[in-house]
């Protein structure tokens, strides 16, 4: 790489990991928060039912973990990896707000969330600034 790009990179690779984590970190903090909007949303988009407040809260705190984790470059393959496919997951079952589109315009911020997350995990080995490893 290019020395101007050797500087760069780094710091637009930290920008990603900042701006993925926040939104991450708000979903876990909903399921300790706000139990039963999480309860509806595995109903509703993961057609899972029945959730209870304690199964949240452990979701909840192990996102948590892993949001803090993935923030401090921990793991990256790992962190980065898990990351990229629960937003990928949660993306893609959103598919049928997709098809009504103009009712559901914030849905499609998921899409470039996604490719961040994908770009982070394709150049996790060029994330180094503020990171563990």
């Amino acid at each position: 790489m290019s020395n101007n790009l050797d500087q760069k990179l780094p710091w637009a690779l930290l920008l990603l990991r900042l701006g993925i984590f926040i939104v991450m970190f708000v979903w876990a903090l909903d399921k300790l928060l706000n139990p039963g909007h999480t309860a509806a949303v595995f109903e509703g988009f993961y057609g899972i039912s029945g959730l209870s407040g304690t199964i949240t809260t452990i979701l909840g705190v192990l996102q948590i973990l892993l949001c803090l984790a993935f923030l401090a470059g921990f793991w990256k393959t790992v962190t980065y990896g898990i990351i990229m496919v629960m937003h990928g997951v949660s993306t893609l079952s959103s598919f049928p707000q997709y098809i009504d589109a103009f009712n559901n315009l914030l849905f499609f911020a998921a899409w470039p969330m996604l490719a961040a997350c994908v770009a982070l995990f394709m150049l996790r080995e060029h994330d180094t600034k503020l990171s563990a490893s």
